[in-house]
């Protein structure tokens, strides 16, 4: 990748002689935001830029607001972005904490068109996560096997990678254990709404995990989500047998695993 795709970059944003660049974008429900990714490292090159997500979250008015930040940068090159519901075959199939007119959106041709024809490479955002927890983050220096990444927010994403390789769409929050979809067993956002202290949440995230076991024989878990900063207060409270690390991307990961994905020559 040369880095004459960036046309129009202020000092604090320069790359340095070594970097390999991408361009990632996060589209939420509350922010759309985009960053250049030094590609040999995972960190951004300067700061990231967010802009509130229009409401309402057309897909018309999110993809003006994917131009503008694009454009922020001077980035001429192709773009990975992420969205939060699932992508197949460049459609989106679901639409989850956005417009629910994104359902059945061609994502490729309406980013790529909005951006001038450039290559675009659209995905989950817990799959886009994934992918750079794996690389850079959690699950660097254990690629063998079945890694899972959960993030627990609203409800439990997921992305499952066998030897590196993404599986996309996998949303095993919604599997169900004894009757009940494990997101609504396990999610922070169930903790905080019935006050369980991390000692009694981990117990019910243990019999998540165990019942993945039984299905994935994973290598290892990584656990990602707000609810990961306190990760030295519940992982060494887990019952199940596989590892269980916490995320070290965060709130970037979206980004970075975009611009891998673009780089990548990805499709979903």
């Amino acid at each position: 990748m040369s880095d004459a795709r960036i046309t129009v970059l202020a000092s604090d944003h320069s790359p340095s002689p070594s970097s390999r660049l991408g361009f990632g974008i996060d589209i939420g429900g509350s922010g759309v935001k985009g960053a250049i990714v030094d590609l040999r490292t995972g960190q951004f090159v300067g700061d990231r830029h967010r802009i509130p997500t229009p409401q309402p979250a057309t897909p018309a008015a999110v993809a003006d607001t994917v131009v503008e930040i694009v454009e922020h940068f001077g980035w001429t090159g192709p773009v990975g972005l992420t969205v939060p519901g699932v992508v197949r075959g460049g459609i989106m199939r679901t639409a989850a904490n956005i417009d629910d007119t994104w359902k059945g959106t061609d994502l490729n041709a309406l980013f790529s068109d909005r951006l001038g024809g450039r290559s675009v490479t659209v995905l989950n955002d817990a799959d886009a996560a994934g992918i750079a927890e794996h690389r850079f983050g959690g699950g660097a220096g254990n690629a063998e096997g079945t890694v899972i990444l959960l993030t627990f927010g609203t409800g439990i994403g997921s992305a499952l990678l066998y030897d590196g390789i993404l599986v996309p769409n996998t949303e095993l929050g919604h599997l169900q254990i004894d009757g009940k979809e494990a997101e609504h067993r396990a999610s922070a956002k169930v903790r905080e709404d019935h006050g369980w202290s991390l000692a009694k949440w981990s117990k019910k995230v243990s019999k998540v995990l165990k019942h993945y076991e039984a299905i994935f024989s994973p290598t290892l878990f990584i656990a990602g989500g707000g609810i990961s900063r306190k990760a030295d207060q519940w992982i060494p409270l887990l019952t199940n047998e596989t590892p269980v690390v916490a995320a070290e991307l965060r709130n970037t990961a979206g980004i970075v695993g975009a611009a891998i994905a673009v780089d990548d020559g990805l499709s979903f």
